[in-house]
Formats: structure tokens, C-alpha cells, sequence
């Protein structure tokens, strides 16, 4: 992975953080007639400027592992939950078909019944959920990405670079979804059952008196089923088509490209792993839907409901706008904030196995 050039700009005004102005009494600003009046008025905010980090972050250090995750609870939490609409139409067009016809009757239904507020019930366990689920997908992806390159060697690392990626992917992911699978239960029932509860607040101890705790994990294997095969399609689909992106569509190398281009880079590669991902996942997504609102349901109940032709189309278009867009997003959130504390975006260049310096 190669450090952004020097015309990377940071996405903080160098002159709100810079430490090379002079120091300066905060005296004068208030009128202290015995303040040096030399100085310029910018060099009067400087008791107020964030000071600019003396080092820069170490790639595969603890602090790299650690802005990864932050990055990750950012671009996983927030996107989750501004696409809380279209997933409790999706829900409910899964659980109920037969009122739940389309898209436009499921948000006019929604409306009807439950008003503008009803479009964001669940929103709460989404961003928890979604953004514990992060914190582990990207910050561990990165790790055992670098793990597996190492035992790999750098020649094998490189040869078999997609098969890093999926097999660090999919641990990264059994152990997110091991957060989310708790917070994933409840909202599917607040947003599937109105009456249920509220949100998390009293839906969580609701559901632990009527399921016990492990109720909680029930859907943990439908929850692996779709997750598992979506995280490794997108990274694997991602960092393969932002690749080819550098080495087909733009003819500079990655590391002289301006930041807003390898964001934007980063967006279309998203975009388009989000739809692949969507694909392969809607199986296993329609599963977790009616195993988490029927108590006491298994996988065959919910086959015989929805049909092998249900299983793989209900709801699947939605899950295709929705997936794609949650997924650029991510990738554009995610690689902004790598940028921000100076690391660089994800992907270009295949695997290293270079130990850290």
C-alpha cells in the first residue's frame, strides 16, 4: 500500500492546526495594552488552534490497527442508520409480502400507519449494532489482511492476493457479527412487529425474558450466512476492481493522484462491490428476517414459506439501491477518515508482506 503523495491535502485547513505560528497571550486578544502588537490577527487565534500531530501514524502499528476501527464504527454505524427506511421497507416486504406488495405501497403503508417517525423504528440498535459490527469488520479485516500476507511470503501474497482477501474478510467478520447478532434480533423485531417495543431500551430486556439470552444468537448462523459471504465480497471485489481502476482507467500511479480522486476511486469501487455483495447475500438476508420476527421458527419453516424463488428475489432490487449505495459510502467514509489522520486509502497495489518498520 503506498502513502498518498505530497499533493494529498488534509480535509482540515492546514492554518486551524498548524504548530508553526507563534505563540500568543490570549492578553492581547481580550485588549491587554502591554501585549505585543506585532503580531497579526491570525497569530491572535493561535491559544485556540488544534496543534498538528508531531508523528505520523506507523503502518501496522497498534495506532494504524486502532484508526482502522475508528474508521470502521464511522463508516459502518452512520450509513447503516441513514438507510433505516429503506431497510424497515425491505424488512417488512420480506416478513409480509402480501401487504408489503412493492416498495412505493411499503413506505405509503408505513406512512399510513405509522407517520414519518415509523420510517426510523429500530434506528437506535442499527447504529449500535452496525457500528460494534464495523469496528471489528475493518479493523480486524486490515489485520489479518497483513497477518495472512506475512505467513503467506511476499511472492505467495501477491500471486494468491484475492485469497487474502476473502479468507481475511471472512474471519474479520465471524467475529464482528458476533457484536451485531444481538442488536440485529431486536431490530428486526421493533421494525417488523409495531406494538413490540420501542427500541433497544425496552425491546432488549423484552426479548431476553420471552427467548432467554440465547434467543439473542439465534439467527447467529443465517447472520454468518449472509454476512460472511457479503464481507468477502466486498473486499475481495473491492480491492480487485479499485486495482484495476488505477491500472486501466487512470493512467497516473495511485500515490500521485490528488486525495479527491482516490476517494472517488474508492466510492466507485464500493458502489460496485455493494451490488455483487447484495447478490450473493439476499438468501441468508431473507432467512435472518423471518427466523428474527417468528419465535420458534427454523430454516425449513422459512423455505417452505418463502419458496427457493422467494428466498432469492424477495426484496432483493431494494437490497441492490440499498447495499450499493451503503457500500460506496462505507468505502468513501472509511478511506476520508484513513486520509484525515494521514494513512492511505485502501487498495491499488496487492498485499505486502513487509513487516512494519
Amino acid at each position: 500500500m503506498a502513502l498518498p503523495g505530497n499533493n494529498t491535502r488534509p480535509l482540515i485547513p492546514s492554518f486551524l492546526y498548524s504548530s508553526s505560528y507563534t505563540s500568543f497571550s490570549s492578553a492581547k486578544f481580550l485588549g491587554d495594552p502591554t501585549a505585543p502588537a506585532s503580531l497579526s490577527p491570525q497569530t491572535a487565534f493561535s491559544n485556540f488552534m488544534i496543534q498538528a500531530p508531531k508523528e505520523k501514524i506507523q503502518m501496522f502499528s497498534p495506532a494504524y490497527y486502532t484508526a482502522c476501527t475508528v474508521g470502521g464504527i464511522l463508516s459502518c454505524g452512520l450509513t447503516h442508520t441513514a438507510v433505516t427506511p429503506l431497510d424497515l421497507v425491505k424488512c417488512n416486504m420480506q416478513i409480509d409480502p402480501a401487504k408489503y406488495k412493492n416498495i412505493s405501497s411499503g413506505f405509503g403503508i408505513l406512512f399510513k400507519e405509522q407517520g414519518i417517525r415509523g420510517f426510523f423504528r429500530g434506528w437506535v440498535p442499527t447504529l449500535l449494532g452496525y457500528s460494534a459490527q464495523g469496528a471489528g469488520k475493518m479493523g480486524l479485516y486490515e489485520f489479518f489482511k497483513k497477518n495472512y500476507s506475512d505467513l503467506a511470503g511476499q511472492e505467495n501474497a501477491s500471486k494468491y492476493k484475492t485469497l487474502i482477501y476473502l479468507a481475511g474478510s471472512a474471519s474479520a467478520e465471524a467475529i464482528a457479527d458476533v457484536a451485531l447478532c444481538p442488536f440485529e434480533a431486536v431490530k428486526v423485531r421493533v421494525q417488523t412487529q409495531p406494538g413490540f417495543a420501542r427500541g433497544l431500551s425496552d425491546g432488549l430486556p423484552k426479548l431476553i425474558k420471552s427467548e432467554g439470552v440465547l434467543g439473542l444468537y439465534k439467527g447467529i448462523v443465517p447472520l454468518w450466512g449472509r454476512q460472511i459471504p457479503y464481507t468477502m465480497m466486498k473486499f475481495a471485489s473491492f480491492e480487485n476492481t479499485v486495482e484495476m481502476i488505477y491500472k486501466y482507467a487512470i493512467p497516473t500511479p495511485k500515490e500521485e493522484c490528488s486525495s479527491s480522486l482516490q476517494l472517488g476511486v474508492s466510492f466507485a469501487g464500493g458502489y460496485i462491490a455493494g451490488i455483487l455483495c447484495a447478490i450473493v447475500s439476499h438468501p441468508a438476508d431473507n432467512l435472518v428476517s423471518f427466523l428474527n420476527n417468528a419465535q420458534g421458527a427454523t430454516v425449513g419453516d422459512a423455505v417452505k414459506k418463502l419458496g427457493m424463488w422467494g428466498l432469492f428475489t424477495r426484496g432483493l432490487p431494494l437490497r441492490i439501491f440499498m447495499i450499493g449505495t451503503l457500500t460506496g459510502a462505507q468505502w468513501g467514509i472509511y478511506d476520508s477518515f484513513k486520509v484525515f489522520v494521514g494513512l492511505p486509502t485502501t487498495g491499488g497495489s496487492p498485499p505486502t508482506a513487509q513487516s512494519a518498520k
